[in-house]
């Protein structure tokens, strides 16, 4: 009977002590997920990484560029970790609408159509479109584009002003999954002219000084203005990227990177 007793003793002990350090170890002082109001550490950013000089993939799969940098240094003032994917252009719209995403951060440019489905930060970046044709191209503006075959980003505003241009349901409209490949197809002979941002344009042109392209300006483009996109309504993740955006705009930081006073 006494032997039952220590026994029994000695697992009530051991439940106990169990308990206890169930209990410690259930902190949420203690937990990487989030804070004790439920919001989250990590922020999960969806991209298309052949944008450069907003994003690319560095030698070791890293994702890497403007956007990026953005976002760390908004995690510097906000406290937030950021995690970049390389997801491509059209699912990152997706993933943001599914939930599989907390925001996009891939160069997108803030529309009024866009804007019916998505929440948008603050401006960070002034862009405008350019025409990209082979140096020997007689075409010099918008007007000669009128009859030409055109490549573009699917779904960017490139693809609008090509639209705007040749038509809707325009068969010489040809859209592909990034804008290197819409240059290529310049060089290749396959279309007579690109359309498509500024900046990565340059950028391209200025790492494939063998292309034998040129750009033409056309105040026809509007200016545009790029922000992170969030999920309609999901204000948390808004106010957060907001509210680093004001700082590192203050402290110069943001212009710093972008190299753009914003205005």
């Amino acid at each position: 009977m006494k032997k039952r007793k220590k026994l029994l003793s000695m697992i009530v002990s051991a439940l106990a002590v169990s308990m206890v350090l169930t209990a410690c170890g259930s902190d949420p002082k203690e937990s990487s997920s989030g804070d004790e109001s439920g919001a989250k550490d990590k922020l999960v950013a969806g991209t298309e990484a052949t944008f450069a000089p907003f994003e690319s993939m560095d030698d070791n799969g890293k994702v890497v560029g403007i956007d990026v940098d953005i976002l760390n240094a908004i995690g510097d003032e906000t406290g937030k970790n950021f995690e970049v994917k390389n997801i491509g252009w059209e699912p990152v719209f997706q993933q943001v609408t599914n939930g599989e995403i907390d925001l996009g951060a891939s160069g997108i440019t803030i529309t009024k159509e866009r804007k019916e489905s998505y929440d948008f930060t603050d401006p960070y970046f002034e862009a405008t479109q350019l025409i990209v044709v082979k140096k020997d191209s007689k075409i010099k503006s918008i007007e000669d584009l009128k009859d030409k075959k055109i490549a573009v980003q699917i779904n960017t505003t490139g693809h609008i002003a090509a639209k705007k241009i040749l038509g809707k349901s325009s068969s010489k409209i040809k859209a592909y999954e990034n804008q290197p490949l819409a240059y290529q197809e310049v060089i290749n002979g396959s279309v007579d002219a690109a359309i498509g941002d500024n900046a990565v344009i340059h950028e391209y042109l200025k790492n494939n000084p063998n292309a034998k392209l040129k750009t033409i300006e056309d105040d026809a483009f509007e200016k545009e203005y790029y922000g992170f996109m969030v999920k309609k309504g999901n204000k948390e993740v808004l106010e957060v990227l907001n509210d680093g955006l004001k700082k590192i705009k203050e402290n110069g930081k943001l212009a710093e990177i972008t190299g753009q006073e914003l205005k």
